[in-house]
């Protein structure tokens, strides 16, 4: 025998006794693996590792923590019975017999039953449906459209009962920064809100006319810019401050698909509350022109931009680079630009005379010389305004006419204005 097995031999019998000898004495030990799968009784794992749970906080830690939310709730029940959907019926140009349905948002102007929305959401229309908040439906007359600031206006025939109109805010007190909230019909989801900021203001916008006729050139000026998300459907729904006022009526987005990419825009409520009594009275509306273009501040090249290169006398303002012949600009004795430059590969009209001031308001871009006589004129009134020509300043009285149906040419630079 080896002497490996015999150790084993040996091992194994002297196991075997001593489990025989417990055996007899009645106090055979369980096996090891048994002592290991039962703890003790007085041990209980899951008491031990249990944590006791935290107490909630305090009411008022809560209450301040909700306050936002508690603000923007409040809000949406206040404004949202005021919000309505509008299902519009467009004719084909081409084939009569086939129809397109498209829907946009509205809301309610007056307890006569007026609805505010957009121009592009219901030109062209056969038929124009309200849905209230309440579900209750209702056919709508177009009372009127203005294609330049992109609004309308409707009539609904119901109870006064289903009316809550809105309250306006002063779009002139809007600053960036402030809270910038929506309701509207997106993509059809009926009374839906979201919530931003306002992003930038004194945006300009093409008029719904001039997307369709670039010969007309008028902006929709002092635009309203926000991230608050505004997808189709938005289109003609108000968009609030905090304390749920109107400061705008949502009417465009900047996007390469479609839908929301972070920038949207709304006409201000000083702009249609300038629209608004026309549309009421007439249908349309009748704006003042002056005659004279500009190179854009937004691109670099007005009067701020171009201060130092061209060795301006004024740091803000103006700077017309043509008169329109027999406008009122022309009438009263501005003067376009002389001779052409080159300024950072651009070939500009500069020389002319620079607006500084309207009627003592002072102007530092053609996009707040434009909301101005947007919204504080009419064709027929007569402003002061102060022009810097060389090193010269001096008032020049300007009779403003009715915009044209078209706007002419612009003349060649020097060319006699």
């Amino acid at each position: 025998m080896h002497r490996g097995n015999e150790r084993r031999w040996i091992t194994s019998a002297l196991v075997a006794g001593l489990l025989l000898l417990a055996a007899c004495q009645g106090a055979m030990p369980p096996p090891p693996d048994a002592v290991l799968s039962t703890p003790p009784a007085a041990l209980d794992i899951n008491t031990s590792l249990r944590q006791p749970l935290p107490t909630p906080v305090p009411a008022n830690i809560v209450n301040d923590a909700d306050a936002e939310y508690l603000l923007l709730t409040n809000l949406y029940e206040r404004v949202s019975p005021s919000v309505v959907n509008i299902e519009v019926t467009i004719d084909n140009p081409v084939h009569s017999f086939i129809q397109e349905l498209s829907s946009g948002s509205g809301f309610v102007l007056d307890a006569d039953g007026h609805i505010i929305t957009n121009a592009h959401v219901v030109a062209d229309t056969s038929s124009i449906i309200v849905t209230f908040n309440d579900g209750y439906v209702a056919e709508a007359e177009l009372v009127g459209l203005d294609s330049y600031s992109d609004l309308a206006l409707l009539k609904v025939e119901v109870d006064a009962g289903r009316l809550f109109p809105v309250t306006f805010g002063d779009s002139g007190l809007v600053r960036v920064g402030q809270r910038a909230v929506a309701i509207g019909n997106p993509f059809g989801l009926a009374s839906s809100m979201s919530d931003g900021i306002v992003s930038a203001l004194g945006r300009q916008l093409p008029s719904a006319e001039m997307i369709t006729n670039t010969a007309v050139g008028f902006q929709n000026p002092n635009i309203i810019q926000v991230d608050t998300p505004i997808n189709p459907g938005n289109s003609g729904g108000p968009l609030l401050n905090s304390a749920g006022e109107v400061i705008g009526v949502n009417t465009a987005i900047r996007t390469e698909t479609g839908i929301f990419e972070g920038v949207g825009f709304a006409v201000p409520s000083a702009t249609v509350l300038r629209v608004i009594p026309d549309l009421l009275d007439d249908g349309s509306v009748d704006y003042s022109y002056i005659g004279i273009s500009s190179e854009s501040a937004d691109d670099g090249f007005g009067v701020a931009g171009l201060v130092d290169v061209l060795e301006l006398p004024v740091q803000a303002g103006v700077l017309i680079a043509s008169v329109t012949p027999g406008s009122p600009a022309q009438q009263a004795g501005l003067l376009g630009g002389t001779r052409e430059v080159n300024i950072r590969g651009r070939t500009l009209c500069v020389g002319g005379d620079i607006v500084v001031a309207v009627d003592d308001l002072t102007v530092r871009n053609m996009d707040e010389l434009v909301s101005y006589l947007v919204t504080h004129t009419r064709p027929g009134d007569t402003v002061q305004m102060r022009i810097v020509r060389g090193q010269e300043t001096f008032d020049l009285s300007v009779a403003l006419q009715s915009r044209p149906a078209q706007v002419e040419p612009s003349p060649a630079c020097g060319s006699a204005s």
